[in-house]
């Protein structure tokens, strides 16, 4: 497993791995002072930073996987194995998150108050920063590695980061508001709600299959024009993605009595210019038609 993991994505790894271990620590210090305070919104945020860590697990593993070669039994790769354990991770933050919303409105409907304390602020105030490292530590690595599941990361952790502050806030109002901890409970629960119909979403639209998007679309129609001068009529599209590998076929049009040779050297050109500008994998069926049947 290990030879799999060597030089490259290297930048992209550590911020995997720095993701980890700091929400993990995060994890533990929130839901500590969860606990101590009986504060239903810490522990919940605490659940939440815990899945950025399952998030990141899920990144690593899907760079693991997709540096395994194609098999007999898998001759477009192993990456939809990251998409599968992406959409277990996201039901699993929905019944997190229904527990919590639940317990945040029977606190509210209880009128029970929570003495946060100084240790409360602390950790609250430990993630705001701590996750704002994280954000810039995955931006870098997004910017040096090219990779926008990094980017979405850091997007992810700046999220936390605010969430941190509202929570922050919420703390310091705790003196004059009583049901401030369960509506932050709530909050909470919303945003892990969101997070978790994002990743599932995100994982069953290329389960499904999927058409590629139209600025795809114009890029591979820029490209046919870049190698042949008359318009080759590209139509049916269909695309499958298997974690960072993408399949995608579509149809030409060329002249019924055009040079067969001919024909499979622009296939060939096209098929090699669309896996050198867009990292797809493409294969291209070649229809024929007459001048009749273009007027």
């Amino acid at each position: 497993m290990l030879k799999n993991f060597g030089r490259k994505y290297f930048t992209g790894k550590f911020a995997g791995f720095f993701a980890i271990i700091g929400n993990t620590l995060l994890f533990v210090i929130k839901l500590w002072a969860g606990i101590v305070s009986g504060s239903v919104a810490l522990v919940a945020d605490a659940w939440h930073t815990i899945s950025d860590s399952l998030s990141s697990v899920v990144f690593l593993f899907g760079i693991y996987i997709s540096s395994k070669p194609a098999d007999e039994n898998h001759p477009y790769g192993h990456g939809r194995a990251e998409i599968i354990a992406s959409l277990v991770i996201g039901l699993i933050l929905v019944l997190i998150a229904i527990n919590f919303l639940y317990g945040s409105v029977i606190k509210i409907i209880n009128k029970e108050t929570v003495n946060y304390g100084y240790f409360a602020i602390a950790a609250t105030i430990i993630s705001l920063v701590g996750k704002e490292i994280m954000a810039r530590v995955s931006f870098y690595a997004a910017k040096k590695e090219k990779l926008k599941s990094l980017e979405a990361d850091g997007l992810h952790h700046r999220s936390d980061a605010l969430t941190s502050g509202v929570i922050l806030i919420g703390i310091i109002l705790e003196r004059y508001i009583w049901w401030i901890d369960g509506a932050l409970g709530v909050f909470v629960s919303c945003m892990i709600l969101y997070l978790a119909y994002r990743i599932v979403n995100e994982s069953i639209s290329p389960l499904l299959g999927e058409n590629p998007d139209r600025e795809m679309i114009e890029k591979i129609i820029a490209i046919s024009r870049e190698i042949h001068n008359n318009d080759l009529y590209l139509h049916h599209f269909q695309m499958h993605r298997y974690g960072h590998h993408t399949e995608l076929t579509f149809h030409i049009k060329l002249p019924g009595d055009f040079n067969l040779d001919e024909a499979n050297q622009i296939t060939a050109k096209f098929i090699k210019k669309i896996k050198s500008e867009l990292n797809i994998f493409a294969t291209i069926y070649i229809d024929s038609y007459t001048k009749t049947d273009q007027n």
